[in-house]
């Protein structure tokens, strides 16, 4: 194995210099889910990127899912997963696990992680000081939710006294009902919020492809309008587009620009943020 001279580690750090001085105090947006997060490898190195971001001064922003985990939690107590266009139905008794999982399990686990590498953490749900409001979104979906407000205090304060938020996707309305959330929606609506200089979106795949089956055509540049076109033309297909609707959405919403990107690449955030090359596909807004 090729050992770094000090010289190379060094050189490597100089490199970063201008990446570091572009994001030091700007607010980032990771959103975090998928292999990345199932696999236990990938999992150290994204907290390890998120930490190193903070200790930079990167004001960092984690907002995690946990599909795969309550999916697991139902199967433990017998009960099945339905889902209707690919989001899950939650019934009452779901949304109960959907809150065990997220707002317990997994959000508690981010944070000790976290704090384990060195960092300063503080878990919290989207029910926390209301922060994400929300409505029935579909009927059939039950206790699904459709964002309607977003109450950005809870996180900007922690930020303001040196945290890194780590967020669970609950919502609740003004009657105490409690909302399973999309995870890439809440990621959107809170960087919109935040007026964050970036949105990761960390996927299972390179990023948008010009050919799906080929991820040599990986493109790695768009603006919002050749986004939209490309939308319009079908070559963002599938389970791309709500990802690539949510980085246009939170463009729209003030996000400085967003990227979709491989969660499964090691260290995948520092490449995007700290070296020329970035990762995925980058989606510039208006203001640069």
């Amino acid at each position: 194995m090729y050992e770094f001279s000090n010289r190379e580690r060094a050189e490597v750090l100089t490199q970063a210099l201008p990446y570091i001085k572009r994001y030091t105090g700007k607010v980032v947006v990771v959103k975090y889910g998928g292999n990345a997060m199932v696999n236990e490898q990938l999992k150290q190195q994204v907290m390890e990127d998120v930490v190193l971001l903070w200790l930079i001064g990167v004001r960092v922003v984690l907002i995690h899912g946990g599909g795969p985990e309550i999916s697991e939690m139902m199967q433990r107590l017998g009960k099945k997963a339905e889902f209707v266009d690919g989001l899950r139905v939650t019934d009452r008794e779901t949304v109960d696990i959907v809150q065990m999982v997220l707002a317990g399990k997994v959000n508690k686990t981010l944070v000790n992680l976290l704090e384990m590498k060195g960092g300063k953490a503080v878990g919290l749900s989207g029910m926390d000081g209301r922060m994400i409001e929300a409505r029935v979104r579909d009927e059939r979906l039950g206790y699904v939710g459709e964002i309607t407000r977003i109450h950005i205090k809870p996180v900007t304060d922690l930020l303001n006294t040196g945290y890194i938020p780590v967020i669970s996707t609950l919502g609740c309305d003004r009657e105490g009902n409690i909302y399973n959330i999309n995870g890439d929606t809440a990621a959107a609506h809170i960087a919109g919020a935040l007026n964050a200089e970036r949105l990761i979106m960390m996927t299972d795949i390179a990023g948008i492809l010009r050919d799906r089956n080929d991820p040599a055509s990986l493109i790695p540049e768009l603006s919002l309008e050749e986004a939209l076109m490309l939308k319009e033309q079908g070559i963002v297909s599938g389970g791309m587009i709500p990802k690539l609707d949510c980085c246009i959405q939170a463009i729209s919403a003030g996000v400085k620009n967003a990227v979709i990107m491989d969660g499964r690449v090691p260290h995948s955030i520092l490449m995007e943020l700290l070296t020329n090359e970035g990762a995925g596909t980058w989606i510039k807004g208006g203001r640069q």
